[in-house]
């Protein structure tokens, strides 16, 4: 392959994704959702939900901003953007976290579409149907450039099963 050829190839490869507009993304109900084990849990299925925790987003805070479930929940999180910006909410750990807040400043139209995330507009409403699997301490923050570095984080506690 010649010069040319591997920097086109590169390009294409390594080249970000933009769609980062008003519309809502996340996994619809029309496509499969990929299930992959996560340190903080696995996709859920909406027959499973065990219950519905319904955060509010408004200008840099959570409301709820912090959130106990039990380990082997399958929760519903209804989001209720009810700022003036545009909003989303992504699980992970700290460091996972920061990694895409990284990303998203670098590159502040970045495409992702996990079943973890959901991107909120203004005066909308998203879900997240997540199973924690794994009892543990982890995050949920906004990572589109400038919110996260604001404090629009919060914290969930996965208690252990007994």
């Amino acid at each position: 392959m010649n010069t040319r050829s591997l920097a086109m190839a590169l390009g294409i490869v390594c080249a970000p994704a933009f769609a980062h507009s008003d519309k809502p993304h996340g996994p619809t109900p029309a496509t499969a959702v990929v299930k992959a084990q996560k340190e903080w849990g696995i996709a859920g299925d909406a027959k499973a939900v065990s219950r519905t925790i319904t955060v509010r987003m408004k200008e840099m805070r959570f409301t709820p901003d912090r959130i106990t479930v039990k380990q082997g929940e399958t929760i519903r999180f209804v989001l209720k953007n009810e700022g003036k910006l545009l909003h989303e909410m992504v699980i992970g750990t700290r460091k996972e976290l920061d990694e895409h807040a990284a990303l998203m400043l670098k590159f502040p139209s970045m495409e992702h579409d996990e079943p973890y995330m959901a991107h909120v507009p203004s005066g909308k409403s998203g879900e997240i149907v997540w199973t924690f699997n794994r009892p543990g301490s982890f995050e949920f923050a906004c990572l589109i450039a400038g919110h996260y570095q604001a404090g629009m984080v919060g914290k969930i506690v996965v208690q252990p099963r007994p």
